[in-house]
């Protein structure tokens, strides 16, 4: 009987490097875009998977799980097995998330040592548009009106401390304003928003505004970069008229942590190849996404810098009901 229990714990040991040499991928991987179809991340994700599904040879697929400015999506990522079959595409908003949520004397739905970053893929800026049938014809009027009549000046945002929401309070703290902000839980819906003459103005990422700017339904009014934008040269930017802050909306890959050290090769080797190959380079440019790869530790310091800036702003808006 001992000898039969010292063969099976022998067999036992010998198997173990064939179950941790497991080939990587062997099943469809999941996709989570933490916000509804149309917005930035969701146009990100749909140009990544294809080229990332046949680099990796097994299906990526996308599948949007909005909601709480992108937490849900997150924390249903952060929460699940970290095999590398449950991925996030997330916005910048993902590094603050947690930290916004205490500020508002909430429990956090994740905390970002769950998530393991696997690369940045896109850095945009996002632009201040209005409807074209709008009074506001420069970003100085709508400034100006917001001096005279605070918190009535309404914008439409992606949630509360999401993208839009900051990048609007970045602005409105240099200029010394109130806007009042009205949530609707994603980018695709804010746009609709303002088109539906419900606010009176939103910022969306360069991809999701050029289309309304394209068929002449809204007038950009100003961009957060720190530069202006080679697509669209005539839009000034914050510093352009006096304002300094800029702002990026940045779109990146996570997964959960830890995550076993060959999937995460395998992850960010098949994100490298992916985001170089001319099939996404030429997706991208057509979308109007500003293409930044940054692998796993450039991306973190990136994202822990930017998140530096974004929880400065997050603790001078203070508590959201």
């Amino acid at each position: 009987m001992k000898l039969a229990h010292y063969v099976l714990a022998l067999l036992s040991l010998l198997s173990l490097p064939v179950m941790a040499d497991d080939p990587y991928p062997n099943k469809p991987i999941n996709m989570i875009i933490a916000n509804p179809p149309g917005g930035a991340s969701d146009i990100n994700a749909r140009i990544l998977i294809e080229p990332l599904s046949t680099i990796l040879k097994q299906p990526v697929v996308a599948i949007n799980r909005p909601g709480a400015g992108g937490a849900i999506g997150s924390a249903q990522v952060a929460n699940s097995k970290p095999d590398g079959y449950n991925l996030l595409l997330a916005l910048s908003s993902v590094i603050v998330s947690p930290e916004a949520e205490l500020v508002s004397g909430r429990k956090s739905l994740y905390e970002l040592n769950q998530l393991e970053p696997i690369a940045l893929v896109s850095s945009d800026p996002m632009i201040i548009i209005v409807r074209a049938d709008s009074p506001y014809k420069t970003l100085d009027d709508l400034i100006k009106a917001a001096k005279e009549k605070p918190n009535t000046i309404t914008y439409s945002s992606s949630g509360n401390f999401g993208p839009i929401h900051l990048s609007v309070e970045m602005l409105a703290y240099q200029a010394g304003v109130k806007f009042a902000q009205i949530p609707f839980g994603g980018g695709g819906p804010s746009m609709i928003a303002l088109l539906g003459g419900q606010v009176d103005f939103t910022t969306a990422a360069p991809s999701v505004a050029a289309q309304q700017i394209a068929a002449g339904k809204v007038r950009p009014l100003a961009v957060s970069s720190a530069k202006r934008l080679a697509a669209f040269p005539d839009i000034p930017t914050y510093k352009d008229l006096g304002y300094n802050t800029e702002y990026y909306i940045w779109a990146g890959l996570y997964a959960p942590a830890p995550l076993p050290q060959n999937v995460q090769r395998t992850l960010r080797a098949a994100v490298q190849k992916a985001t170089s190959s001319p099939q996404y380079i030429e997706s991208m440019k057509k979308a109007g996404i500003l293409q930044d790869y940054r692998d796993a530790p450039e991306f973190k310091k990136f994202a822990d810098e930017d998140g530096q800036r974004m929880l400065k702003i997050i603790r001078a808006i203070g508590k959201i009901d």
